[in-house]
């Protein structure tokens, strides 16, 4: 296990290959702020590393929240250089769990908002808990969303159904997420993290060499789509909108608790 000390992330080793990557910041829903991001890339980058690990599965702390977005509080001063930037930053995590030469699990214990749902859907595998949230609210916000949101969802649900749930910002339960084929499994909360486990250890005890090149090709057919050009204009337009109004009036709606009022203007 990697030695140096993690403040907002831990990481458990459960045997068999399989490593757990908890974001640990229950009181906040394990919202994802820069320092998360951070410290996740950190961790990826070891446990990709590790030759003692198979499979990695995320998951968040606390029975509330898998990941309930990014931190608004951190991002709703930004200029459009630090939006840039932090955008680029949760890709480098994405892509991570995306590209690893591993297997890599998320067990949606809650609410999955925003960033969550981009990190999940990150993964090889989502299993998601009965009382899991899936959404894209970041259009009520006033910007889009920016860690590859936009460039993978429509291979899990399709093209319209990506659309449908971009524009409106609305939130799925678990069944609908089954249904329209984000996820892979639906079961009771107290069951979620043994039988991820279970899976994961199902899945390692296969030829890795095999499962690694299978994921290779599987990710280089998404990669044939343009799939850096496309993280990369993503961030660009996410960067963007923090030079309008409307994002600066989300986020304060949001920190308030009240209905924003849009004006579709540059500040």
């Amino acid at each position: 296990m990697e030695s140096k000390a993690y403040d907002c992330i831990r990481r458990e080793d459960r045997g068999g290959g399989v490593s757990i990557l908890w974001v640990a910041r229950a009181k906040a829903l394990n919202a994802l702020n820069l320092a998360t991001l951070r410290e996740m890339e950190r961790a990826l980058l070891a446990l990709s590393a590790d030759p003692e690990v198979r499979a990695v599965i995320l998951t968040g702390e606390g029975e509330k929240a898998f990941i309930a977005g990014a931190d608004i509080v951190e991002m709703k001063e930004m200029s459009r250089g630090e939006a840039v930037d932090f955008s680029k930053t949760g890709q480098a995590v994405t892509r991570l769990l995306q590209l690893m030469p591993k297997p890599t699990l998320a067990a949606v214990n809650g609410f999955a908002l925003g960033g969550g749902t981009e990190m999940a859907i990150s993964c090889d595998f989502i299993f998601a808990s009965e009382s899991a949230r899936f959404g894209l609210p970041e259009v009520t916000l006033g910007v889009i969303p920016g860690f590859g949101g936009t460039a993978r969802l429509a291979h899990f649900v399709g093209m319209p159904m990506a659309k449908e749930l971009i524009f409106s910002g609305r939130q799925v339960r678990a069944d609908e997420a089954l249904r329209v084929g984000l996820v892979n499994r639906v079961m009771p909360a107290a069951e979620l993290l043994a039988a991820t486990v279970e899976f994961a250890q199902e899945v390692v005890s296969n030829s890795m060499p095999a499962v690694r090149s299978a994921k290779k090709l599987l990710n280089e057919f998404s990669e044939s789509n343009g799939l850096h050009y496309k993280l990369d204009s993503e961030a660009q337009e996410f960067g963007n909108l923090f030079g309008w109004h409307d994002q600066r009036e989300g986020m304060a709606a949001f920190s308030e608790k009240r209905k924003p009022a849009f004006e579709g203007v540059r500040t």
